[in-house]
């Protein structure tokens, strides 16, 4: 397992990708994990002058890392909606393919599995199967997080929709904490859906009842609380346990921090997560 953290982490902070790059390098990291909205200023920043994308690039390449995924929001819910997350969807594949990336995150529609109807459920999943041949025919994965009130709130609505899917088109971005939600052992959820799993999204909370604050009017507020946020050994969810099943898969799992003092935390998070892959190294040796 590689790991990485999401750029989302510092949608609050004045901080420049190189000191992200500088930062990444200094802690250990393999990859970041690009938001949308940075990609596209990125993009507009480097992307455009073949100077100036050769610096980005060399920067990445002399740190030892990669922008590990693009992730963002693609519309569903509306056939206008659609036309716009079709356009959108071409360009997010322009900035992977110029970053290297071949993966792209989005999510399952806005509704949950038990206030969508079947038509709509079928109309979602026809979208998601077309975005999903398009990143396919680009050499990339689209993948569909497990969060709530999508059609990825519960683990038998998450396996009917990846097996509605080809397994080519798309793939799972396992959000542990969402994966708890579901009300099961979550080693044995990542168990059932780990053939689909490309993808790890790790944060954790201090209490059951303080899951909400993820919802997303709360945490991309400036102003929203963040009381609750913890560190991933300290709440809810066992990451330990967890950990020693997933360390062994071939993919990234990036640190997804919401609260305040992000590098902060961010460094005190992947040292935990480096000793636990180090104790598992050794007990296979």
């Amino acid at each position: 397992m590689k790991f990485a953290f999401c750029t989302i982490s510092f949608r609050h902070q004045l901080i420049s990708f190189f000191e992200l790059v500088d930062f990444a390098k200094q802690h250990g990291f393999d990859g970041i994990e690009l938001w949308g909205v940075h990609a596209d200023r990125l993009y507009e920043q480097y992307g455009m002058g073949r100077a100036d994308q050769a610096l980005l690039q060399r920067r990445l390449a002399q740190a030892g890392l990669k922008i590990s995924m693009l992730s963002d929001y693609l519309e569903l819910s509306s056939h206008e909606g659609f036309l716009q997350a079709l356009q959108r969807c071409e360009h997010l594949m322009t900035i992977a393919e110029w970053l290297g990336v071949d993966r792209i995150r989005t999510f399952a529609g806005r509704l949950g599995s038990k206030e969508i109807s079947p038509s709509e459920r079928a109309v979602n999943i026809h979208r998601l199967r077309q975005l999903g041949e398009r990143c396919r025919l680009r050499g990339m994965k689209l993948l569909i997080e497990i969060h709530p009130g999508t059609l990825t709130d519960s683990l038998d609505s998450t396996l009917d929709l990846v097996c509605a899917m080809e397994e080519e088109q798309i793939g799972l971005n396992f959000d542990v904490l969402h994966a708890w939600e579901y009300g099961r052992d979550v080693s044995d959820t990542l168990s059932q859906l780990k053939p689909w799993v490309q993808y790890f999204h790790l944060k954790n909370v201090a209490l059951p009842s303080q899951v909400h604050i993820f919802e997303p009017a709360n945490v991309y507020s400036a102003s929203g609380t963040r009381e609750g946020m913890v560190l991933l050994k300290d709440g809810v969810v066992d990451y330990k346990s967890l950990m020693e099943q997933a360390l062994e898969m071939d993919c990234y799992a990036s640190i997804e921090w919401f609260g305040p003092s992000p590098l902060k935390v961010l460094g005190e998070e992947i040292r935990w997560l480096r000793q636990l892959q180090g104790q598992a190294q050794a007990v296979e040796v």
